[in-house]
């Protein structure tokens, strides 16, 4: 145990003022979403827009207090902008001591609009050194986006390159028991973070902060934050590609890359029956509209061989990948049968790629990473600039 509890740490953010309003900032209600565990402590600072970057020092100085305490390893502070709904009155106000992430009473958040002008800017910044920064991403839950994501991070590097893994599923976090990585991060300097690392490659992900079964209780801005925060505070060193595992869906998390994070492409994941694939589609859709270019699909469970007799039945249909890709204009990438051992690798921090790397499965996965690196490698040597989104 390490003895840090929420009362020392609301304790010591009371000593960290606004310079402009005159008071601490947990007196103000900027502090939310508080999380303490074995010494590690993340938390959000609320601020308006338009003096997010005024109060990128304040930030620090909060970090700074907290990582004096007795106890405290490691801390995460992300500096979150907000405008208040019209009619709220008073924009912030102050929670309750040692409230839980999401609880007390905390202002309507609404994300800030990035200004024409400085996504290219605000991109540098963000993994500076990375060639390309890669999205596998599906249009939902349940098609095995995270086992695909975690398999080609790893085909990649045995193909060669330097690769790291960034797990950006805020609220469900799988890449440290996928990866079969234990323990924290380590800060040298209590700014940035040093990533994890196992099986070659480099990963961070936000299950390093917190407790598996602890729950994410972060509103939409919170968890841009923690995106940018991941990439632009954690030395992730020279890479050829970094893979990010986005949640599902097409939320914040996405569009938060798509807007500030010169994405060189996106692999949608999907599996064959007609609902998923109207699913991927739609994710798909999402990165054509903010400008980033399409890889290719993987079809997941795209076919199940039985191990007795070696029959192949096609439990989700056939085809479904292909003929959305062809209609769709992009290739695809491979196709992935239902397999325990796939599942089971995974579950087990030993995925199938470098478990039985002579498997007919990790030879699929190896296939893909190489088109990828195709496609990626056809593209130049670096990513492109981020976009600039005009919402309409």
């Amino acid at each position: 145990m390490s003895g840090v509890s929420e009362e020392s740490v609301w304790s010591a953010l009371k000593t960290v003022q606004d310079p402009d309003r005159g008071q601490d900032i947990v007196a103000l209600g900027m502090v939310s979403g508080l999380v303490v565990k074995q010494g590690n402590v993340g938390f959000a600072i609320e601020v308006d827009p338009d003096r997010g970057e005024k109060l990128e020092p304040v930030r620090k100085q909060a970090e700074q207090a907290v990582l004096a305490l007795k106890g405290v390893s490691s801390v995460t502070a992300v500096l979150t902008a907000h405008s208040a709904e019209p009619g709220d009155g008073q924009a912030a106000r102050a929670p309750h001591r040692g409230a839980r992430p999401g609880q007390g009473a905390q202002p309507q958040a609404k994300p800030r609009q990035p200004q024409h002008g400085q996504q290219s800017g605000q991109a540098r910044e963000m993994a500076p050194h990375v060639k390309h920064i890669i999205a596998v991403a599906s249009g939902k839950g349940g098609v095995g986006k995270s086992t695909t994501a975690t398999n080609i991070a790893l085909a990649l590097h045995v193909n060669g390159h330097s690769v790291g893994l960034l797990d950006a599923d805020i609220y469900g976090p799988s890449q440290p028991r996928m990866m079969g990585i234990t323990g924290k991060p380590n800060s040298p300097d209590g700014k940035r973070l040093e990533p994890m690392a196992n099986y070659g490659v480099k990963v961070m992900s936000m299950g390093f902060l917190v407790d598996e079964a602890t729950p994410m209780v972060w509103r939409g801005p919170m968890v841009q934050s923690a995106i940018q925060q991941m990439l632009r505070d954690v030395e992730w060193g020279e890479l050829d590609v970094l893979v990010v595992d986005m949640p599902p869906g097409t939320g914040d998390a996405q569009l938060t890359l798509a807007q500030q994070v010169p994405l060189s492409g996106a692999v949608i994941v999907t599996t064959p029956q007609d609902l998923a694939l109207l699913d991927a589609t739609k994710g798909l859709n999402m990165f054509r509209k903010v400008d980033v270019p399409t890889i290719g699909l993987v079809e997941n469970m795209s076919y199940f061989l039985c191990p007795h007799c070696g029959e192949r039945s096609d439990i989700f249909a056939a085809g479904g990948g292909q003929r959305e890709a062809d209609k769709l204009g992009v290739e695809l990438l491979g196709e992935i049968p239902l397999d325990m051992a796939i599942r089971e690798t995974a579950d087990g921090g030993h995925p199938i790629v470098v478990a039985q790397p002579e498997s007919a499965h990790a030879k699929a996965y190896l296939r893909i990473a190489e088109r990828i690196w195709r496609t990626l490698a056809g593209a130049g040597t670096g990513a492109r600039s981020a976009p600039n989104i005009e919402m309409k």
